[in-house]
């Protein structure tokens, strides 16, 4: 019997660490890095969520054609429409903090917090990885939007891959 409630306990470890994040799940704890004029500095999802409706996109790198071009720049052009009705907007990338705070300056998004999740904690506690070893990658985020409304997710858009339209600013204002 304590056999199979050992196994029982393992199955149900590896199913939560595999499944995706879905509406009405709670945004999962982590904690990871922003830039500030002092450098890299530790938030939580706790900080970041708590008590507020936050918009957050991910993309899987910072600086990449398609994130750069079109992606972030859409929330940065959308962004006080944005803010009327959310009260932030995150950019998630397995990036490192350095990296994320270089491409906001880059893309003038100073109304967008920029989150760096460099070893992929709530990317994977998410269930949202993208395997991109084959472009030499390494472990990334799937291109996504959502809405989150006092840590609980509310509306979630993930792109099937290779494509952009579901997970856009544009997409996003229709849906808050």
């Amino acid at each position: 019997v304590l056999l199979f409630f050992f196994f029982l306990y393992i199955y149900l470890l590896i199913l939560e660490t595999t499944m995706t994040i879905e509406v009405g799940d709670k945004i999962p704890s982590a904690t990871l890095k922003i830039m500030t004029a002092d450098g890299p500095k530790d938030v939580t999802t706790d900080d970041l969520f708590g008590g507020k409706k936050v918009v957050m996109f991910s993309l899987p790198g910072a600086f990449t054609p398609g994130c750069s071009m079109t992606h972030l720049p859409g929330y940065v052009v959308n962004a006080d429409t944005i803010l009327e009705k959310a009260d932030s907007i995150i950019c998630l990338s397995v990036n490192d903090a350095f990296v994320m705070g270089a491409w906001g300056e880059a893309q003038n998004a100073e109304k967008i917090t920029m989150l760096a999740d460099g070893n992929a904690e709530l990317t994977s506690a998410m269930g949202t990885e993208l395997d991109g070893t084959g472009f030499g990658l390494g472990t990334r985020c799937k291109r996504l939007a959502m809405v989150v409304d006092d840590g609980t997710v509310t509306h979630l858009a993930i792109e099937p891959p290779g494509e952009m339209g579901i997970s856009t600013a544009e997409s996003i204002l229709e849906v808050l």
